[in-house]
């Protein structure tokens, strides 16, 4: 009876458990809409200034004279790492794709013999990098509080990046974040977020004739006025892209607990039915036995 107490206990708690994960999928479900959106409406104006971007540093001379957002400090030996993580867990592997990915470059970076600093949004990733970088990281974005990251969280995470890059704390900075394709799928991305990567202006270069622009002012100027946005827009549109990942991440992850509930509650029942079916054979031949006895 000991043993069939046990079971009716263990399934009573994974039925607990079953109901908390479907009521999490739902309300993953009921976020990741709203969040799918904002993430696919935000793509084509970071796109666009990419590509403005793009089109006005492919026109300029880079030298001494240039935005340092665009021409560098010259050096390539300490390598800021922007991770981008969530703050709450049972997401699947969201944060742990982002976390490999950004140790994957560190790691790459460190055989180069680059210094490394880690600079993390959330705090998911913070035990891991911390374990196998000890020491490395910098700073930590708390935004526990944030329900709906905004623009103006971007613009104030981007201010306190490109202080530190002024103050000369670093010479190139990486963003890692996920990039969202669907429910099932994210895509762990990095990206140059300092200084803007020349190469990426070569690439937009037209292969056809090109209308003529003329800017007023010029093309530095509206570049050094173009670069700090360019910062806080990438930095936005991470920010709603890890938010879609996140709950389409979590939807599966609840989805697939649910379904293992489900099927682990079915053995149990299977394996109480059985013992309990055992007990009452067993009684059944005792008190047989004992009438024969008699």
């Amino acid at each position: 009876m000991a043993n069939l107490k046990a079971l009716k206990i263990r399934i009573g708690s994974v039925k607990s458990t079953q109901k908390i994960t479907k009521a999490m999928k739902m309300v993953a479900a009921a976020k990741l809409r709203r969040a799918q959106d904002a993430a696919e409406a935000g793509r084509p104006y970071a796109e666009e200034l990419t590509k403005v971007m793009a089109r006005l540093a492919s026109g300029v001379t880079v030298g001494p004279e240039s935005p340092k957002l665009l021409a560098g400090t010259g050096k390539d030996q300490v390598h800021f790492m922007v991770v981008a993580t969530s703050e709450r867990g049972l997401a699947g592997a969201f944060n742990s794709n982002i976390v490999r990915a950004a140790v994957r470059k560190a790691r790459e970076l460190e055989a180069e013999g680059k210094t490394l600093k880690f600079y993390l949004i959330g705090k998911k990733g913070r035990a891991v990098i911390n374990r196998l970088f000890p020491g490395k990281i910098v700073h930590q974005v708390d935004q526990t509080h944030i329900k709906t990251v905004s623009f103006d969280d971007a613009h104030e995470v981007a201010e306190d990046i490109m202080a530190r890059y002024e103050a000369g704390e670093f010479d190139v900075a990486h963003l890692f974040f996920a990039k969202f394709q669907s429910a099932l799928v994210q895509i762990p991305t990095e990206l140059q977020l300092i200084p803007v990567p020349i190469a990426a202006a070569e690439e937009e270069k037209p292969n056809g004739p090109v209308a003529a622009f003329e800017y007023e002012p010029d093309e530095e100027e509206i570049l050094a006025a173009l670069l700090p946005r360019n910062i806080a827009v990438q930095l936005f549109r991470a920010f709603q892209e890890n938010a879609a990942s996140e709950q389409g991440s979590r939807m599966t992850a609840m989805d697939n607990a649910t379904r293992n509930a489900g099927d682990m509650i079915n053995r149990l029942t299977i394996q109480y039915n059985r013992s309990r079916q055992a007990a009452i054979t067993t009684e059944l031949v005792e008190i047989i036995s004992g009438a024969e006895a008699l």
